[in-house]
């Protein structure tokens, strides 16, 4: 399987022999791109049944190349292969009956609205659009006259010792032809007036890139092709302080040094902007025996500053077989790349003045820079938050806002600060494949995907997090790579030839077969020391270069070389992964004692004995690994309003199957993996009661604060996935044209990675009362959670003395008997997720005044008396008690400075400032102004918030100084 994603289509050459028993002919013989040509297809080559052909209905796929069969585009009625509605009329073949044969007629430049045609592609498909090539890639040439190379292969490369000749043969149809080679754009030979081409370059000592131009009454085709000369190996010792890939002299800005480890390669040319992609024998790198003669090389004479692009021509003189003798890569520890296949999309709003990719050239090219300033961090020394404390804001980058870059994110800094979130977790943002993607596709781990925005720009959203107290975590797949990757493509088998291919047997780095059972792309062999290596370069490289605080390691299943035989040995214990992932772990806290290590693990069996042990890693040090805890069903059934499998115990690291040392489960609802919660409300939640009718959207959303309520208090960190606090309905297999199509419902592939919208922005839910009021309530809990000691405390999930468990409402008891009885040390959470008003018994831990915490003024409470007084809590609502009021939340005044306080607050209908002020805005809590007041105010001034919706705002005004003040704002 080829691991090029996202539709980039590419030049397959295949033969009649190698196609599908499709038999068919073509009329006439010759194909005229003027002229109309008619394809039958015999329909005893055509299993209908097998192709669920209904009533005869096939249409044909197709495509075409330019003369020089490089430039390949489809055919424009080809509609959409995932949709069978969209199946064109003019692709339809016409059915004989009478022989059984399918056919079709066109004329080719009308058929393909193009000129200049020098090939046709097609193949067949049925009506249902299922994805599935019915038949393989049939090519015909276009023209009678046709060039073919027969001696070297059409766009291939040779290799050459220094000195020999290279002999260069073709012919041609369609009469006598002028024949031009040329070599690095000098003309060499010119033969005219034949149809037969020969001709020996002798004494070759260079490597060459040939052209043969091929002209016919004044049409010319080109083959191209190449030698590289083999340079011989040199050996010499470099210093000890060459890393892999570029190790730039900070003494001396014109110099570089490439190392590449290229095991059982024979030699290796860099080729780049500063020899003009044309390497000569001082562009072979050099070999240390003494480093597993990785090939190294330094460049002088560069330019202080200036972009320059290279790869590596690595060349095997005698591969595998179906391996290639050439592959031209990027450096594989490369931190920029360019790539033709995805950077003309990139959006210049994203990144500005990206470096032009060099013509002439394929695939990815890395960028090399020397005298590069460091970036200007405000906070150097940033203080994470405690792992006990995180609430985790998951967010895909692309889908976040219209613009679908890191700036995005950072101006709406104000929205995560006012949810009081105190990490972001990017998902993916190393280089992958295409530029829409989730990111799992990684090709370069040590590179920025350019598609979201600059380093630079990267840095500022890190530094901008971290100035506001709010820690920054990466997803990082470490599990696999992609295709492009060039660690894949310097040992892959490649039968076909397009440069493309799986790892081969000699691959140091990846296994043949995955050996576990949740494979995806390449599978890192992680037993490797130099798979090891890598990896813990790219760990150092997002540490060190980027400050990113905390890495969330994809798929750690998959770090074992012990679970071939299938999923039960895959969720078995195996030593190997447990001691693997511990080694990296340690790494990590090597270079940052205080980095964040979660793992996407999700065992169960063997494998949950594994996450107990990596959570207890180092415990006594303040370390200990954390790990993603799913809870989506349990919570869904509750906020559907099922009573049954309800039991949310495991969302805490103390339940049986956990049972961890310390709260290290990072417990969630929902994820980017799985299914909206709001989306199954809406289409299966309880609907028994009219008058709380859970698939109502006003209902539903309502019913999302008590599910901040029951998850996000648990002792231990917790994660959102961006947008559940707005209560976001869109099924996570929203398709781009706004459809649905689910895993049931995908014939071939769902909708899941499709770019999802964005109507929290356009339709301004945070104005919206119900979605507003679930982000408000959010984050009331985060504020709480993360700035009172008791939710670092102990807690149980249903009174053990009198269980709820598997029903609609679930009590939670949070405590640390080591608080002050004055202070807050016990918290009572009670929800009801029925669709009817429920008496509640809440066990209070002891009799007295217990506040309710949801009111900022806290000035609401009750007197117990008897504990097990039971409490009504209306259908879908929630209750959250504590003994004290909270220590370390604002109060009903929210200080500006010592002598400046707004007030009242919270307010109904307009508040005062106590001294005198320039000008007032009033902004949303994504910083969107909403009321501006201009002009000089008095102590006292009445400012009129009538209008406003209740909720919290941002106050900012400034002061007779000219200085700005921000402040908080409740409106009640």
């Amino acid at each position: 399987m080829k691991k090029i994603i996202f539709f980039i289509f590419l030049l397959c050459q295949i033969t009649l022999a190698q196609q599908q028993n499709v038999t068919y002919s073509v009329t006439p013989s010759t194909i005229e791109e003027d002229q109309m040509v008619t394809l039958t297809f015999n329909g005893s080559s055509i299993n209908e049944a097998t192709w669920n052909v209904i009533n005869n209905e096939l249409y044909l796929w197709s495509w075409s190349y330019d003369l020089n069969l490089i430039n390949q585009q489809d055919a424009p009625n080809n509609g959409d292969w995932t949709d069978s509605s969209n199946a064109t009329t003019p692709n339809l073949l016409t059915y004989n009956a009478g022989n059984d044969t399918y056919s079709i007629s066109f004329i080719p430049q009308d058929f393909y609205n193009r000129t200049g045609i020098g090939r046709i592609g097609f193949l067949l498909k049925a009506k249902d659009a299922s994805g599935d090539k019915k038949s393989q890639d049939i090519l015909e040439n276009v023209g009678s006259f046709q060039v073919i190379l027969t001696t070297p292969d059409d766009n291939s490369t040779t290799i050459i010792d220094a000195g020999s000749n290279f002999d260069i043969s073709a012919n041609n149809t369609g009469g006598s032809a002028n024949y031009v080679l040329s070599a690095d754009g000098t003309t060499i030979n010119t033969q005219n007036g034949v149809s037969s081409y020969n001709f020996q370059d002798t004494a070759i000592t260079v490597n060459k890139n040939y052209i043969l131009d091929v002209t016919v009454g004044g049409q010319t085709k080109t083959k191209s092709f190449s030698v590289v000369v083999d340079p011989g190996s040199t050996f010499a010792i470099m210093p000890t302080n060459y890393q892999d890939g570029i190790t730039y002299d900070p003494a001396d800005p014109t110099k570089a040094t490439l190392v590449l480890y290229a095991q059982g390669k024979d030699f290796v040319y860099v080729a780049g902007s500063f020899n003009n992609w044309q390497p000569d024998s001082s562009y072979a790198m050099k070999r240390d025996p003494t480093r597993n003669n990785k090939y190294w090389i330094t460049l002088t004479g560069l330019t202080p500053g200036q972009i320059e692009t290279y790869q590596y021509w690595v060349v095997d003189k005698t591969p595998l077989a179906n391996s290639p003798k050439l592959v031209k890569v990027a450096d594989p520890y490369s931190t920029l790349v360019l790539s033709p296949f995805d950077d003309p999309y990139i959006p210049t709003t994203s990144y500005p003045n990206i470096p032009t990719y060099p013509i002439g050239q394929d695939r990815e090219v890395t960028v090399l820079q020397t005298g590069q300033t460091d970036y200007p961090w405000v906070v150097t020394n940033f203080e994470k938050p405690k792992k006990e404390d995180l609430v985790i804001y998951e967010v895909l980058v692309r889908d976040f806002d219209a613009n679908k870059n890191f700036q995005d994110i950072i101006d709406r800094i104000d929205y995560f600060k006012n949810l009081n979130i105190n990490a972001i977790q990017l998902m993916p943002i190393m280089e992958f494949e295409g530029n829409e993607s989730w990111g799992y596709n990684t090709s370069f781990h040590m590179a920025l995907d350019k598609y979201y925005g600059t380093e630079d720009k990267l840095k500022e959203l890190i530094d901008i997090c971290h100035q506001n107290g709010i820690a920054v975590i990466l997803d990082l797949a470490l599990n696999h790579a992609f295709g492009r990757n060039p660690m894949v493509r310097m040992w892959m088998d490649d039968a076909d030839g397009d440069g493309w291919g799986e790892p081969s047997s000699e691959n140091p780095y990846f296994n043949q077969v995955a050996t576990h059972s949740y494979s995806v792309g390449s599978d890192f062999d992680h037993s490797n020391s130099f798979t090891k290596v890598y990896s813990k370069r790219v760990v150092k490289q997002w540490i060190e270069e980027y400050k990113i605080d905390g890495f969330r390691w994809d798929l750690t299943k998959g770090f074992t070389q012990n679970a071939s035989s299938g999923e039960t040995q895959t969720n078995a214990y195996q030593a190997d992964r447990v001691a693997i992932l511990k080694e990296y772990a340690d790494y990590s806290w090597s270079l940052d004692p205080d980095h964040y290590v979660i793992f996407e693990h999700l065992g169960f069996g063997g494998s949950a004995a594994e996450e107990k042990e990596w959570a207890d890693y180092r415990i006594d040090e303040g370390k200990g690994v954390m790990l993603w805890g799913k809870m989506t069903d349990p919570y869904n059934q509750l906020t559907m309003g099922y009573s049954s499998g309800t039991d949310i115990s495991r969302m805490g690291h103390k339940d049986a199957s956990r049972n961890y040392d310390a709260p290290r489960l990072v417990g969630y609802p929902e994820s980017h993996d799985e299914e909206r919660l709001m989306y199954k409300n809406i289409q299966f939640g309880n609907s028994t009661n009219a008058s709380h009718n859970v698939t109502n959207l006003e209902i539903a959303t309502k019913r999302m604060s008590a599910l901040g309520a029951v998850s996000l208090t648990i002792p231990g960190p917790k994660m959102i996935w961006h947008f559940g606090e707005l209560a976001m309905e869109n099924s996570i297999y929203t398709c781009n044209n706004g459809t649905v199509n689910t895993e049931a419902d995908a014939i071939d592939g769902n909708c899941k990675l499709d770019t999802k919208p964005q109507p929290q922005w356009t339709n301004g839910w945070l104005t919206d009362v119900n979605r507003s009021q679930v982000y408000n309530d959010w984050s009331r809990i985060n504020d709480l959670k993360v700035n009172e000691a008791v939710f670092e405390g102990d807690y149980i999930i249903n009174d053990s003395s009198n269980p709820n468990v598997d029903t609609l409402t679930p009590r939670i008891y949070i405590f640390d008997n080591t608080i002050p009885s004055t202070e807050l040390k016990n918290v009572v959470i009670l929800a009801n997720f029925d669709v009817t008003s429920q008496n509640v018994t809440p066990d209070f831990p002891y009799t007295g005044t217990w506040y309710d915490l949801m009111d900022p003024t806290n000035s609401t409470f009750i007197n117990v008396s008897n504990t097990a007084t039971p409490i009504t809590i209306p259908a879908g609502e929630f209750k959250i008690y504590g003994n004290s009021v909270p220590q370390s939340l604002s109060t009903n005044q929210f200080e500006i400075t010592d002598n400046f306080k707004l007030y009242p607050n919270p307010a109904k209908t307009s508040f005062k400032l106590t001294t005198k002020i320039t000008g007032v805005k009033i902004l949303d809590v994504s910083g969107k102004q909403l009321i501006e007041y201009k002009g000089t105010f008095d102590a006292g001034h009445q400012f009129n918030i009538e209008n406003l919706v209740n909720g919290l705002y941002i106050i900012q005004l400034e002061d007779t100084n000219g200085q700005t003040k921000i402040s908080k704002l409740i409106k009640s």
